[in-house]
């Protein structure tokens, strides 16, 4: 089995899949490719009619979409525990991870993703709307399972958020303390620390996604 992946530092599509497959030890070979380059949609054109990634090869399988890879590996590979267990936690995981899929276009527009920067970013109103209904979903999850992931349990939800931690980290953004507490449980997470320590070594630079002003 194959994943595509885009730079580590940038690309945080590339980063829920490649961290739900990682955080399951799901066996699986990285494929990585420079951003917006030639050689990136030179690779890809060859092999996926969208030159998107994250996209997964798995036999004669060809899955793109993050969200639609982590569905496909939960069904494939894990039994189905990469949703929670129960029928009611798992519609708001669901509902939680299609929102993320969907939504927060001020905030990842105007934050990118960005390990290796300390940046300060003026969001605009509807950023911080963003920031908002991020700082809820936070709050509200870590008030039900404290120092823990959403559901207790490591799920796709988790999965399709990190990068969102990542993001609130690099622009300094503050939090409420529930929310804080969300993000530093993720943070010390051992195989999110593998991709960090691994974005930390690159030395690509994608323009479009350095935002902001050194902190």
């Amino acid at each position: 089995m194959q994943l595509f992946i885009g730079n580590k530092n940038y690309s945080s599509w590339s980063l829920r899949a490649w961290y739900l497959m990682s955080k399951f030890d799901v066996e699986f070979s990285e494929t990585q490719l420079v951003l917006d380059t030639p050689d990136f949609y030179n690779e890809l054109k060859n092999i996926f009619a969208v030159q998107k990634v994250p996209a997964l090869i798995d036999g004669d399988l060809q899955v793109w979409d993050s969200l639609a890879i982590c569905e496909y590996i939960n069904d494939a590979y894990l039994s189905g525990a990469a949703w929670p267990k129960y029928i009611t936690q798992r519609a708001k995981a669901r509902a939680l991870s299609a929102e993320m899929h969907s939504g927060f276009m001020a905030l990842r527009n105007e934050m990118p993703m960005n390990i290796r920067a300390t940046r300060k970013v003026e969001p605009s109103s509807e950023a911080l709307k963003d920031i908002a209904r991020i700082d809820e979903i936070f709050a509200q999850q870590q008030d039900v399972f404290p120092n823990e992931w959403f559901f207790g349990d490591f799920s796709i939800a988790d999965a399709m958020y990190v990068p969102i931690v990542l993001r609130l980290k690099t622009y300094q953004i503050t939090l409420s303390p529930e929310a804080q507490q969300y993000c530093d449980f993720v943070m010390r997470c051992p195989v999110l620390q593998t991709w960090i320590t691994q974005a930390l070594t690159e030395t690509d630079i994608v323009e479009c996604d350095e935002a902001g002003k050194d902190v």
